[in-house]
């Protein structure tokens, strides 16, 4: 674009795994940030990025927009005020506006009925929709964005951090969990070394929708760690989701450096999630990170990193059905108890089709759509 004046993208934070991301698109367009706090979507946002950014309330991003500062405008599907003030701010500017969409179901609640109405105006009206998958894509288009508008702009994690060996990193997470040499003590022999248990790992809050509930029911059902042959792990849960129940460890919150150390030791990392009148799985970001560390998938239908194709049964990971404990509890026995080789080379596929999905394609991708809206506003 010849027009000097940067971009303006509304969001409400820059967490950890969005930086790298940032970054790579201010590498390539200019841009500014303005944050309009986190809310129910806040995690640990990062105030340290190097990025330009401004804080701002949700009733001053109107202005921002209407400026005539920025030669486009770009806002996400969060936010009461913060979505219609940005694209009203660049119809009154007269600059393009690019939807930013994760969505591939409308929320099914009186509470985010006019929301609905909105998104669906925007999917017409915006000069561009940048989405997070195929399957967002897909819903994107089914109501009523243009084809020819909307760019995929797949999700990606930082490959240096997460990618199994990076900096003199180990073995994959599938052969950590499976090789008794890899767990042997260093002073062991060969005939001392014994193989640790498999091990399963979910990642994740313990919100409705992230299928903890069905992740325990099945892990009981299994009997995987009443008898030793595997374990459990549960990193964000509270501890105490795992007493009483044999095999499972509760780790609370970690530090991404002791959740990339688990991963890489996991066997598997399980993803659950089931749809909620509020909730559908946009993508999750756990899957790019437990395929970079070389750990099996597993994961329920209702993953958008499933519907978008990243995950697929038997291919790339292991696919059940939303809330089936008993497809879960099978999927998990069979991991742990079955011959290993075509698990690793599943795995090791997965690993191979997350390289990729890399954070500078994503701003690759989303300043292609950029241009995009600027060839298609009159």
């Amino acid at each position: 674009m010849s027009d000097p004046r940067p971009v303006l993208f509304v969001t409400t934070e820059i967490p950890p795994d969005r930086v790298g991301a940032f970054r790579a698109l201010s590498g390539r367009v200019p841009v500014e940030f303005a944050l309009f706090g986190g809310g129910l979507h806040a995690t640990d946002g990062v105030t340290d990025h190097g990025l330009p950014a401004r804080e701002v309330s949700q009733r001053e991003i109107f202005g921002l927009a209407s400026s005539g500062d920025y030669r486009a405008v770009v806002a996400g599907t969060v936010g009461r005020i913060a979505l219609p003030a940005a694209w009203l701010g660049a119809e009154r500017a007269r600059v393009p506006f690019v939807l930013w969409t994760a969505l591939w179901a409308h929320p099914r609640s009186a509470a985010h009925l006019p929301g609905a109405l909105l998104l669906r105006l925007l999917y017409r009206r915006a000069a561009a929709v940048v989405t997070y998958g195929s399957h967002v894509s897909r819903f994107a288009e089914a109501n009523g964005a243009p084809a020819s508008r909307v760019t995929v702009a797949p999700q990606a994690v930082d490959q240096d951090f997460w990618v199994a060996g990076a900096g003199g990193g180990g073995a994959t997470g599938y052969a950590a969990g499976d090789s008794a040499a890899a767990n042997a003590s260093p002073a062991a022999g060969p005939a001392s070394a014994v193989a640790a248990p498999p091990r399963f790992l979910f990642v994740g809050r313990d919100d409705p929708g992230k299928g903890v509930d069905t992740l325990l029911a099945a892990w009981d059902a299994s009997g995987l760690g009443a008898d030793g042959r595997a374990e459990l792990r549960l990193i964000g849960p509270p501890a105490d989701r795992a007493a009483g129940r044999a095999g499972v460890s509760g780790l609370g919150s970690l530090a991404p450096e002791a959740v990339r150390d688990e991963m890489r030791a996991a066997t598997a990392v399980v993803v659950p999630s089931e749809r909620t009148a509020t909730f559908r799985e946009p993508w999750g970001l756990v899957v790019n990170e437990a395929m970079h560390s070389g750990a099996l998938v597993i994961a329920s239908n209702e993953v958008g990193a499933v519907a978008g194709r990243l995950v697929v049964d038997g291919r790339t990971g292991l696919v059940v059905g939303e809330k089936d404990v008993n497809g879960l509890s099978r999927s998990m026995t069979s991991v742990a108890t079955a011959e290993s080789p075509r698990y690793r080379g599943i795995a090791a596929a997965g690993q191979r089709a997350a390289v990729h999905l890399s954070q500078d394609r994503w701003a690759a991708a989303f300043a292609d759509a950029l241009d995009v809206s600027v060839a298609s506003r009159p």
